[in-house]
């Protein structure tokens, strides 16, 4: 079996690390492939992080930096290497480079435009030092894979031959799917995301003040970091990976505002693809991926404005009709474009590509 090491940034419960690596685990090892995964944070940090622990620091950031610095001597010792992200982040990329620079294949894939991260740095020696960082990776890369082609887009530009795009996809196969669109007590507004996507409740934090007023509306936001919010009305639900599909099936509809800006715009919607593949309708801010995910007045609106948002969540709550006709092609949209499945088999032709087989 060809040798694969898998250097995520989180351990299973991450995301990203999730949704990007390990949910593909069982169909590479169906097919020749044995995977070693390291993620740099394990999962005692990200679980501190998911659920916004005043401890966060008491684990010490150094030894992720350490053990992922000792496992990069052993590249030789596999067929290919598939990084998340980076190797070491906030690193400038000549450290880095030592590493990649290798005979050994080398897959870097990226679900958010983590460039930003640094060249949109407001400290000036973040960005003086690091703001070229990724884009000095990327060429030392076998093959990149990105989430979406805005982050493509920025591949091809730093003159990477070798793009491929695979995005953030679902197992149709576990999700839960919502039956009754009747309300029988309130008509549920959902969120799910984590603290570090918290604040992007607040871009429609007006329209939820507006909604809530009616007694039969309630907004529930599972992951949601309180402390994040700005003053209104908000059932919050603590996030568990196994009441993760459970939580948004009683969602009457799932939203995703974000702010307009370069970070943002990096997205690959999973959130939408989270609430769409329980057959739910989407409202959703028009940036990114979203305008891609959502075709607007089929399987759910993209908002332009509070007005937008008002409209189009009351048209919903209005219409079991409409709720049950969008949420079933929304289904249709994950299974025929965003399945774990179909993308899996792209997966492997590059795996086998790389290694040879």
């Amino acid at each position: 079996m060809k040798k694969i090491l898998a250097l995520t940034r989180y351990g299973k419960i991450g995301p990203s690390s999730r949704y990007r690596f390990y949910q593909y685990f069982p169909y590479l090892k169906k097919n020749g492939y044995n995977i070693e995964v390291h993620p740099f944070f394990k999962d005692n940090y990200t679980q501190k992080i998911l659920l916004k622990s005043k401890n966060i620091f008491s684990i010490n950031p150094f030894f992720s930096y350490w053990n992922r610095f000792i496992k990069s001597f052993s590249f030789k010792q596999y067929d290919l290497i598939w990084i998340e992200k980076e190797l070491f982040p906030w690193i400038p990329s000549l450290i880095e480079n030592l590493f990649l620079k290798t005979n050994i294949p080398i897959i870097i894939d990226f679900d958010d435009a983590v460039y930003h991260r640094y060249d949109q740095h407001p400290n000036f020696i973040t960005r003086k030092f690091l703001s070229n960082k990724i884009k000095f990776i990327l060429k030392s890369s076998s093959l990149i894979i990105a989430g979406n082609e805005y982050i493509a887009s920025y591949a091809r530009k730093s003159n990477v031959k070798n793009v491929e795009i695979i995005p953030t996809t679902i197992n149709t196969e576990k999700s839960v799917i919502k039956i009754n669109h009747l309300n029988k007590n309130k008509f549920v507004v959902g969120w799910i995301g984590s603290s570090s996507t918290s604040s992007h409740i607040n871009e429609i934090s007006q329209v939820i003040i507006n909604l809530c007023k009616e007694n039969d509306i309630l907004f529930t936001a599972v992951g949601v970091d309180g402390k994040k919010l700005n003053n209104f009305p908000v059932n919050i639900i603590k996030w568990k990976e196994d009441d993760e599909l459970k939580e948004i099936s009683k969602f009457d509809v799932g939203i995703m505002p974000l702010p307009n800006n370069p970070w943002e715009r990096g997205k690959c919607g999973l959130k939408l693809l989270q609430y769409m593949a329980a057959g739910l309708p989407v409202v959703a801010s028009p940036v990114g991926i979203n305008n891609e995910i959502i075709n607007h007045g089929k399987n759910g609106f993209l908002a332009h404005s509070e007005k937008d948002w008002i409209k189009y969540l009351k048209r919903l709550k209005n219409s079991p009709i409409l709720r049950k006709k969008m949420g079933e092609e929304s289904l249709k949209i994950v299974k025929k474009n965003y399945s774990l499945d179909l993308h899996s088999s792209k997966l492997i032709k590059i795996f086998n590509m790389l290694c040879g087989k």
